[in-house]
């Protein structure tokens, strides 16, 4: 029998099943983000039995980052802001000479013969210092990617009058029906063997 004046006492029996049921609630409301990740050539855990290609030194785009955050391209001291500019001229550059199985008939690039010789062959190496802030990585990356994307941009409209990204979101997005699909896929695979994706964080052995 509670004390005459005493506060009335709270009745905390069904607390517990309150914050069980608030606790399943948000458990089941809750929508979990997860990260594509980044989709990139790296060494390999054990050596390679084979030795690895030879690849052209003037195939090869260097970008090295310091602890700093400064960009070193081919040697040179660049502001991020021309990164992606210089990586286009790059992979558009086309230098094989006419005639021969690696010229390029759809880069508009200056053809010269001490760049890349043609899109398939173009590899970009990023080289990042360990105390690399993360900010500027992702930076450096999306810069990449970029040239990329605006390449593939520019094709597809040739080929298709549409965006390669549109045509590729749209492929990759569950919701689109498979018959649309099954047309995308064509595209998007053609476009992605006129300008592949190498970007690699591993070394590479070059030969002049």
């Amino acid at each position: 029998m509670p004390r005459r004046g005493a506060p009335p006492e709270v009745n905390a029996g069904s607390m517990a099943d309150i914050a069980f049921l608030l606790l399943i609630f948000f458990l089941v409301t809750t929508t979990i983000e997860t990260d594509a990740g980044l989709d990139r050539m790296l060494p390999p855990i054990e050596p390679p039995t084979e030795e690895p290609p030879i690849i052209k030194e003037r195939n090869i785009f260097t970008v090295n980052i310091n602890r700093n955050g400064q960009l070193l391209v081919e040697n040179e001291l660049t502001n991020i802001k021309d990164l992606r500019k210089k990586a286009v001229a790059f992979l558009d550059n086309g230098g094989a000479a006419s005639g021969t199985p690696e010229y390029c008939s759809y880069c508009k690039g200056k053809r010269d013969a001490a760049s890349s010789d043609n899109p398939t062959k173009a590899i970009i190496s990023l080289k990042n210092d360990r105390e690399t802030k993360y900010g500027t990585y992702i930076t450096v990356q999306n810069e990449l990617v970029g040239a990329y994307n605006d390449l593939r941009n520019r094709e597809a409209q040739r080929l298709y009058k549409r965006d390669f990204t549109e045509m590729e979101a749209l492929y990759l997005n569950p919701e689109t029906p498979s018959a649309v699909r099954d047309e995308l896929k064509e595209r998007v695979a053609k476009i992605q063997d006129l300008f592949p994706q190498k970007l690699s964080e591993a070394e590479t052995a070059t030969s002049n």
